[in-house]
């Protein structure tokens, strides 16, 4: 049976640092006064006294909870932390333990060890501190003082203090709570967000939050308005801070993942200084990954971190919220991990167009979230969410190397409906013969299906006009022969219009044809440049543009095609649109056509 560090409690009460002392638990009592997280304090022995000034890192509530920190267990701490509190006037240390390790369970000893001595009746029996509730101070005694760090140095600032030498005693993140204000930490900056804005019946702003990370735990804090422009351009991601002076409240988990009861906010006291010591006590990103195959199982929008290998990567495809009416960008990339389980992964905006998909890179993300479409799962990324690209850790080695060898080749199980080579593409695959007998379009059918076609024909009569300049109209104008164009749904006159193009082409594929209508970004790609390049040439040189037309025929893509039923002249007519154009995937294409012959020839697979 271990011994116990005789002594060291009463050194560690004395500011001594202690190296990994060994102890017996005697007892443990949830605080009260955790109103918004729970914490609780330990009675702890050394063999010669027992001291319950000892408070368990929130981080750690489950070895309680399971039961894993009995009485009469012996135990080692592994790294503790001191603060002080208020208790009856005096002011007394308390140390905070952020990581423990059990060496022998409780119910193993069965007894105390040693001769401990009465100052742990003494410790229980005296005053605790008041307790803050809803912003009124009231004494209690079913509750232990929530730990106070030890004061910061009498200089002004943190800068003095660091211009000083004298050094700054540092309270851990663990060991935060609202009940205090006196605190400095010491973490490093492992997300920034980008500054968001914000407008409603109370007014306009701007926020962005940072998480930070120390060896005891995680917390995110976020700036608002004036600290915003104060505090986003000084902070980098993977850098050391001192931090003091913010507001400490309950963290809203619905937006906030970390692992922590409390979220900080920067107001007008708030004091930020670069730590340039050495920070290699200071830990990095930290994940707790989980495999892609969970997900399955998982709720939707819960999050997760994920390590994956990208083994598709689709194009950027520009999209229109519905509610805003901005353009959104996004991105969707296939991920799989070594049990061979792949998801579609969601970027949005910078990330999207930023993301380089080629050379298969490893992604580690922290915070993703689950979605679910057409009874499938997916992941995006949020604001809260953390993208690295091939991070330098050792699961991210392991991954390539399992795919080199197998995953490369090896047919993953997808977690996302993708329906067919279009690739994010969502909808069924279907011919144009398919299209016709099943009636798409029609009540209570698909309105919508993918197809891999050629481009037959492209109409060259109409398929440029001359739009409203102003930004979200593209109503055509009319020319005023006077040098202005009118806009009808805008009632103004311009002096310049802007080319929009508005092309009709006809479609291929080897069971029939169909007329479809290309808008705009979908136009462009079609015929490979832009709608203004198309106007300006054939301004200039119409044969030019009629070569240009004729260019882009008979090339093949993936398309995503709607059918809207139309009433003209008495008689329904079946209207199609482009929504969406990839190129060909060839592997994938392939893998398609083999599963719809298996599945024609009714082979299991």
């Amino acid at each position: 049976m271990h011994e116990l560090t005789q002594g060291a409690l009463d050194r560690i009460m004395n500011g001594e640092e202690v190296e990994e002392p060994i102890l017996q638990i005697l007892g443990s009592k949830k605080l009260a006064s955790s109103s918004h997280g729970e914490r609780y304090r330990l009675l702890v022995s050394d063999g010669v006294v027992s001291n319950s000034f000892t408070m368990l890192a929130t981080q750690l509530n489950e070895l309680i909870t399971n039961n894993t920190l009995s009485e009469h267990s012996i135990v080692q701490i592994k790294r503790y932390a001191l603060s002080m509190v208020n208790n009856g006037g005096q002011q007394r240390r308390v140390m905070v333990i952020l990581n423990i390790e059990v060496l022998t369970p409780g119910h193993e000893v069965g007894r105390v060890l040693g001769s401990v001595n009465s100052d742990s009746k003494k410790a229980e029996e005296t005053p605790a501190a008041p307790v803050v509730t809803n912003g009124n101070a009231r004494p209690t005694n079913n509750a232990a003082p929530m730990p106070r760090p030890v004061p910061r140095p009498a200089a002004n600032n943190l800068n003095e203090s660091i211009s000083s030498g004298g050094g700054i005693n540092t309270t851990p993140i663990a060991a935060l709570s609202p009940y205090q204000n006196r605190w400095v930490i010491k973490a490093r900056v492992t997300n920034k967000s980008a500054i968001r804005t914000w407008s409603n019946s109370r007014g306009e702003g701007k926020l962005f939050s940072i998480d930070l990370l120390d060896e005891s735990g995680e917390i995110r804090c976020t700036a608002f308005r004036e600290q915003c422009d104060k505090f986003y351009d000084m902070i980098e991601i993977g850098k050391v801070y001192y931090i003091s002076r913010c507001a400490l409240k309950p963290a809203n988990k619905q937006f906030n993942n970390l692992k922590n009861d409390y979220e900080m906010t920067f107001n007008n006291d708030t004091e930020i200084a670069v730590c340039n010591e050495e920070a290699e006590d200071i830990p990095t990103l930290q994940y707790n990954f989980e495999p892609i195959s969970v997900i399955e199982n998982k709720a939707k929008d819960d999050l997760i971190d994920v390590l994956g290998i990208v083994k598709s990567c689709g194009d950027v495809q520009a999209l229109t919220a519905r509610s805003t009416g901005r353009e959104l960008k996004k991105r969707d990339v296939g991920i799989v991990d070594e049990n061979n389980v792949l998801v579609t992964v969601t970027l949005w905006g910078s990330q999207a167009t930023d993301f380089d998909g080629t050379n298969n890179p490893v992604v580690a993300i922290k915070g993703a979230r689950i979605s679910e479409f057409q009874g499938g799962k997916t992941l995006s990324l949020v604001a809260s969410s953390m993208l690295q690209v091939d991070p330098d850790i050792p699961q991210a080695h392991k991954l390539r190397g399992w795919f080199k060898s197998v995953g490369s080749s090896a047919e993953a199980r997808s977690l996302s409906k993708t329906n067919g080579p279009g690739g994010s593409m969502n909808g069924p695959w279907a011919t144009f013969k398919e299209v016709e007998e099943q009636r798409f379009g029609h009540q209570d059918m698909p309105n919508t299906f993918v197809n891999k076609a050629t481009v037959n024909l492209i109409r060259s009569e109409n398929a440029l006009y001359k739009s409203c300049p102003s930004e979200g109209c593209k109503k055509k104008v009319v020319d005023q022969d006077n040098g202005m164009y009118k806009c009808e749904k805008c009632q103004k006159d311009y002096p310049n219009f802007t080319y929009r193009l508005l092309a009709s082409a006809n479609l291929v594929d080897w069971t029939g044809h169909q007329w479809a209508t290309a808008f705009s970004e979908e136009a462009e790609s079609l015929l490979g440049c832009t709608s203004q390049e198309l106007g300006e040439l054939k301004e200039k040189d119409n044969d030019a543009y009629m070569e240009k037309i004729g260019a882009a025929t008979f090339k093949s893509y993936v398309f995503k095609l709607r059918l809207r039923l139309e009433n003209f002249n008495d008689e329904n007519r079946l209207k199609t649109t482009i929504q969406s154009i990839q190129p060909i995937n060839y592997k994938t294409y392939t893998d398609h056509l083999l599963n719809k012959m298996k599945e024609l020839a009714n082979v299991k697979f």
